[in-house]
């Protein structure tokens, strides 16, 4: 057989050429230009990502995720990141994708990125290059999709990420301070994703490829001109693949009347679980905002291979000069273990975005993750975190999670822990203890938030020894929020006893193993429920605890949230009770003055608030922390 040496040469070349580009495609961050797309062999993208984040090709970092999810599925992705709003030029650096552009605000809602909860301009960015403020407009999400609109007309588009996620029904906004219409709308988007995106891109990128109509996807809400029918198809990721259509208050009706605002939040929160939710419909105008129910819990296995998808683990190169994204240096080294919480908090969102179902990764994937940081150059030997949104609830399960969902009739956590919930200290023991043995790991800590009412029984002493013996850096992270117990139960929160036996078994343990650690409390102020009496009863706790907050969140009435619906209508969305809220500034420093009582600078707020409340007798408490 004769073999031409020049075409030989020729298909060996063009083999190397092949091999380059895919290393180059594994091994690199997703394109943001037109010259990334050349290196690549690309003329065209799939989809093309738009995030009002600096690009991080991490795990933590919503638009990642995303782009990587899809290249694995084999689609050609783009990111344009933080791009210049005020033209339509910057979406056009990439062309126009074959199957549509995503858009995400970012990881936080743009408005909570641009403003302090006393609605003044941050002077800071977390997620933009050097932590510079202002690369972001306000509602970004709809900023862009209209940009995109204007730049490419009819090209489909997919809107997600908190923003979008929280916003997705007519909802009150604080910051204009009325109660706006669905997202989708203002966004003139084609279909919104909420919750954790994964399994919905993927669906949406195919029907896409297939030139299928995006109609019935979980996960999902679209705009139709029709209300759909009483029973609705949805995506058959597992099953059911039908589910019944509820229709709430009108937009115009939630608009005008509070009592119908949280008559169709309460519809919301309790179809928010994908076996039991049904398809919720809300018109506008004369069109109907449709919801479908949320996409069935990822597997261990799924979530392991979303996290072990080729990310670079780094801020893109382009933002070197500028210093890097402040933002990701807090998880550089820092393992994800999970998603979801069944705490319900009532000021939180999580379940309403990630769901109440826990989802953890297996022991074998966190151990793969932690032995790739230690080939990393700058590793030092110390990962600063592994948990999720509470550290202490990875392979937290309970038997009903897998065929009913999460209950709707009753709390996991509180007023106690519901006894089907088991807790995964011994795997998450055995998970620590896996990791530390990795050649090169010399710390493994604990810096996510703490659950810390569930460590007060004794069948949890060997978790808290542990995790105080080896995985707590001298402070550990909880959340009291308060001290008055009928304000903690407007927050779902637990009871200002189950925090003092905690608080007791704490000192207790770190007595036994001789270490000098503590706790470092976080608090809420201004939360609806709390009065200005209420606020001073936490701040004497605190005194006589001797306990000096310096972590405070002022209350801001998020979207979608329990406490946004009682900030707004000054009802419990869910029991109809009546909630005292403060919402005058003054009055809202007052509840900040007293809870960080120590602060000389908080003296003349102090004394206001005792006048007020006509308890002028306890000056001398006061008095005595500030002449320190």
């Amino acid at each position: 057989m004769h073999i031409d040496c020049r075409s030989f040469s020729t298909l060996f070349a063009m083999f190397t050429e092949c091999v380059l580009i895919e290393s180059y495609y594994l091994m690199s961050f997703l394109p943001l230009s037109q010259n990334d797309m050349k290196k690549r062999g690309w003329d065209l993208l799939d989809v093309i990502l738009v995030s009002g984040d600096a690009y991080v090709d991490h795990p933590s970092f919503g638009p990642a995720v995303i782009g990587r999810v899809l290249e694995k599925k084999g689609f050609r992705v783009g990111i344009i990141a933080q791009p210049d709003w005020k033209s339509s030029k910057d979406f056009m650096q990439l062309g126009k994708p074959r199957l549509f552009f995503g858009i995400t605000a970012g990881n936080m809602d743009s408005m909570v990125s641009n403003y302090t909860a006393h609605k003044k301009p941050r002077k800071e960015d977390d997620y933009a290059p050097g932590g510079k403020a202002g690369q972001r407009p306000d509602r970004a999400t709809i900023v862009y999709a209209n940009r995109i609109r204007e730049a490419f007309g009819d090209v489909p588009i997919v809107i997600g990420g908190i923003e979008a996620s929280l916003r997705r029904f007519a909802h009150y906004d604080w910051w204009d301070n009325t109660v706006r219409r669905s997202i989708l709308l203002d966004s003139r988007a084609d279909i919104l994703v909420y919750g954790m995106g994964e399994t919905q891109v993927i669906e949406i990128a195919e029907r896409l490829s297939m030139k299928r109509n995006l109609d019935g996807i979980r996960g999902t809400v679209v705009i139709s001109p029709l209300k759909p029918d009483l029973t609705s198809e949805i995506s058959n990721f597992k099953s059911p693949p039908q589910a019944e259509t509820v229709e709430i208050p009108s937009y115009e009706e939630v608009r005008e009347d509070t009592n119908k605002f949280n008559e169709a939040f309460k519809v919301i929160y309790l179809n928010q679980d994908p076996f039991q939710g049904s398809v919720i419909a809300q018109k506008h105008g004369n069109r109907f905002v449709i919801q479908y129910p949320p996409p069935f819990p990822l597997a261990s296995h799924e979530l392991d291979e979303v996290y072990e998808l080729p990310f670079m683990k780094a801020c893109h190169p382009s933002y070197d000069k500028d210093g890097g994204v402040p933002g990701f240096e807090t998880v550089k080294f820092s393992l994800i273990s999970h998603r979801g919480c069944p705490g319900q908090c009532s000021f939180c969102s999580l379940s309403m975005h990630q769901g109440r179902i826990v989802q953890s990764r297996s022991a074998e994937s966190l151990v793969r993750e932690a032995r790739l940081l230690t080939d990393r150059k700058d590793f030092r030997g110390t990962i600063n975190d592994i948990g999720g949104p509470t550290a202490n609830l990875y392979k937290a399960r309970c038997s009903l999670w897998q065929d009913r969902g999460a209950c709707r009739d009753k709390s996991c956590l509180t007023p106690v822990r519901c006894k089907n919930l088991r807790l995964g200290y011994k795997e998450s023991i055995n998970t620590y203890k896996e990791i530390m043995k990795i050649p090169g790991v010399k710390h493994l800590f604990i810096e996510s938030g703490i659950r810390y009412d569930l460590l007060i029984e004794k069948d949890t002493d060997e978790y808290l020894e542990h995790i105080c013996r080896h995985h707590i850096s001298g402070q550990m992270k909880v959340a009291p929020e308060h001290a008055v117990d009928h304000v903690l139960k407007i927050m779902n929160k637990p009871l200002f006893h189950r925090y003092e036996e905690f608080a007791a078994r704490f000192k207790e343990i770190n007595k036994k193993i001789r270490k000098d650690q503590y706790l470092v409390h976080y608090f809420i102020s201004s939360h609806p429920g709390a009065t200005l009496e209420d606020t001073l009863q936490l701040s004497l706790a605190l005194i006589k605890k001797r306990v000096y907050p310096e972590q405070i969140q002022d209350f801001m009435p998020l979207p979608l949230t329990i406490s946004g619906a009682m900030y707004y209508t000054g009802k419990h969305p869910l029991t109809g009770e009546t909630v005292p809220v403060s919402k005058a500034f003054q009055e809202r420093k007052m509840h900040r003055a007293l809870i960080q009582y120590r602060y000389p600078k908080n003296r003349s707020l102090v004394m206001e608030a005792l006048k007020i409340l006509k308890k002028e007798d306890l000056a001398g408490t006061f008095l005595r922390h500030w002449q320190k």
